[in-house]
């Protein structure tokens, strides 16, 4: 599951809690309930398998708590252990595994102030793949642009619940990108001019760039109400034409987890309560509680599921042009528009010299190269054009290192 939706249906039940369906609402929080929270999904893929806790948090901080220092592993019902390791944000299996149809799994998690939690036995679900993905040009409520959707089959019509998650990776080329830059040398303190501006030739990737997202939403289906369990072109992404994601070559690799009917219920209800537009509305949730329990105070709330899933995913690529060869394409990222270099009043254009008066603009070209505001896309002479970093170099956002899934 997904954070936001998490936190967002804990803002919502520490304020229900707080104020009751009556009371008027108040944005300081008061009597506060801190609340374990437990995010646990292991599948059949051979990996280091992973688990988050943390704690419940006040609407006045600005993030959820990380659980350190706590003790946490699976069992099965064979004896097998299989103990995690504290990371920075979440713990992660010692060593790889992968989950069984044939086993049951258990999680065992012990805090640090020595509260322990257990959850219901758990076993894999129904093993149901991805059959393929597709990409098409759609029009959605009048906004065109390029819908993904999956489809899947599982002629046993065992596995019924789904939720998918998603993770696109999109290149992003700079499109005033300069083959050299410009460094700013300071000389010491007290000289006139303060310093120089050298251009030297890029060493480093500077055009090219490949920049990552996850799917925030909790994407869920079932095909309880059709005779076969079959998912026929499930939307799983909608990408508006004119979002720059998508102006270059972009991929998708999309993940789809078989769920329980326990699970899907839990995410279900979870989804439903995010998507609550008033928290004062009339129909306020009780408390949402999954498989996961105290061991020392069965009354103690405990928010999360431990989920077993059957796992599978798949990767599409395409470009702009492959899906809306008839669209125009969408702008770059940031505004970096074109103005002729011999305009009288080109606003990008310094003139790099030191002399006293408003014609020298030395000084604020050093500045600008010095603090990254602005980037070297043209030079002639004593005349410099200067852009904001992000149109001539997309480091200053991106990641300069090709994925090794990447395919051009």
């Amino acid at each position: 599951m997904k954070k936001i939706f998490l936190y967002r249906f804990l803002i919502t039940i520490l304020i229900a809690s707080v104020l009751g369906c009556t009371t008027p609402y108040s944005y300081q929080t008061n009597g506060f309930e801190e609340i374990i929270v437990i995010e646990a999904t292991i599948t059949n893929e051979n990996k280091n398998q992973e688990i988050k806790l943390s704690r419940t948090y006040k609407l006045e901080e600005a993030k959820p708590k990380f659980e350190t220092e706590a003790v946490v592993y699976v069992t099965d019902d064979e004896g097998n252990k299989y103990d995690f390791d504290e990371g920075e944000e979440s713990y992660i299996s010692a060593n790889k595994f992968q989950c069984s149809p044939d086993r049951e799994y258990q999680l065992h998690i012990i805090t640090k102030d020595g509260k322990s939690y257990l959850s219901n036995k758990e076993k894999l679900t129904t093993e149901t793949s991805i059959e393929n993905l597709q990409a098409n040009a759609v029009n959605k409520e009048g906004v065109t642009g390029i819908e993904i959707t999956v489809n899947s089959f599982d002629p046993t019509n065992t596995s019924k619940y789904y939720r998918y998650e998603y993770d696109e990776t999109y290149k992003v080329i700079a499109p005033l990108w300069y083959p050299e830059k410009a460094v700013a040398v300071f000389f010491s303190p007290g000289s006139n001019p303060r310093g120089e501006i050298i251009v030297e030739k890029r060493t480093t990737e500077a055009r090219v760039c490949y920049s990552n997202e996850e799917s925030r939403d909790l994407i869920l289906t079932n095909t309880n109400k059709i005779s076969e369990d079959r998912v026929v072109n499930f939307p799983i992404r909608f990408i508006s034409s004119k979002n720059p994601i998508i102006r270059n070559r972009y991929s998708i690799l999309v993940k789809q987890y078989v769920e329980s009917l326990a699970a899907h219920t839990f995410h279900e209800t979870l989804k439903k309560i995010s998507n609550n537009g008033s928290i004062l509305s009339q129909t306020q949730p009780g408390f949402l509680y999954g498989n996961i329990k105290s061991v020392d105070n069965p009354g103690e709330k405990v928010i999360g599921f431990f989920n077993v899933s059957f796992c599978s995913e798949k990767r599409l690529f395409f470009n702009f042009e492959d899906v809306l060869p008839n669209i125009q394409r969408p702008n770059f990222q940031y505004d970096c528009p074109y103005v002729d270099p011999l305009a009288p009043a080109n606003p990008y254009i310094f003139n790099y010299c030191f002399t006293p008066g408003p014609n020298c603009q030395g000084d604020l070209i050093l500045d600008f190269i010095q603090s990254g505001n602005r980037v070297l896309v043209d030079y002639i002479g004593t005349k410099y054009t200067l852009y904001p970093t992000e149109c001539g170099d997309c480091t200053s956002f991106s990641s300069n290192i090709k994925p090794s899934f990447w395919i051009d």
